[in-house]
């Protein structure tokens, strides 16, 4: 993994302002960085800012203080150097999957012929060779979540960004397709930002995750995760792996306590 800083995010808060109710204080002080090719997750506390900084990250969202930089370059606003994968699959039901993958190069004028030639590759990296010509209503879920994800890797992203992509799928299901993830992480190695509630999940994919506290939303605690790659799912069964994932539970479960409290 390269050493050069990728996404670094400076001193970021968000203070969401409301008319004639309190405002709501999201974040404070974010400061952090992911390395080209590293895959980095966030878990934390429900509210606790999570998915609100991945969309500063991607400028749909603007901050109230502080900066995102992509290689060392202030972003503000959505761009080609990144793409997300939400929780709901976005494709489009009239278009087969090869067709959704290309979507993206298609609105950026790539001749079709090219535009295909990309999407068929990201096809065959998300394990979907065989189903280019099927609708998004043919496919199960978990099916659809590849075709996003290779949707957002066709437009060659410098950062792919993934807000909770696998939360609408059943637990088996989940546990696939973060198998199928992680080789298709291998296989691009891609800069990624992950937010999710699973724990497990986030210990299995990455090599760090960062712990928020409860809002507003400030970096409790940062774990490297040294288990070995490349991993398939027996490594869950590990100690190692349980105590990674027995340590992040604790630091948020005394945030969760700490938020009731003050509640």
């Amino acid at each position: 993994m390269s050493t050069a800083v990728r996404l670094k995010i400076e001193a970021i808060d968000k203070v969401f302002k409301r008319r004639d109710k309190p405002s709501i204080e999201a974040l404070r002080n974010i400061d952090m960085e992911v390395a080209e090719g590293e895959f980095v997750s966030i878990v934390g506390a429900s509210g606790s800012g999570k998915s609100t900084l991945l969309r500063i990250i991607d400028g749909l969202i603007t901050p109230s203080g502080g900066r995102v930089l992509v290689d060392g370059r202030p972003v503000d606003r959505p761009g080609p150097d990144r793409a997300v994968v939400f929780q709901q699959d976005s494709l489009l039901p009239w278009k087969t999957v090869i067709d959704n993958v290309a979507y993206g190069l298609t609105l950026a004028r790539v001749p079709k012929a090219d535009a295909h030639r990309t999407a068929q590759r990201f096809i065959d990296v998300a394990g979907l060779h065989g189903f280019e010509h099927h609708y998004p209503h043919q496919l199960s879920g978990g099916m659809r979540q590849r075709v996003n994800v290779a949707r957002a890797l066709a437009v060659n992203p410098k950062i792919l960004l993934l807000d909770e992509p696998f939360a609408a799928l059943d637990a088996q299901t989940r546990e696939i397709m973060q198998a199928e993830l992680l080789s298709i992480w291998q296989e691009t190695r891609k800069t990624v930002l992950l937010i999710t509630h699973q724990i497990d999940e986030a210990v299995f994919l990455s090599d760090r995750v960062i712990v928020f506290s409860a809002r507003p939303g400030t970096v409790r605690e940062e774990i490297r995760v040294d288990l070995p790659r490349p991993r398939d799912l027996h490594v869950k069964r590990s100690p190692e792996f349980s105590g990674l994932v027995d340590h992040i539970w604790t630091l948020i479960e005394a945030e969760v306590r700490a938020g009731l409290r003050q509640g």
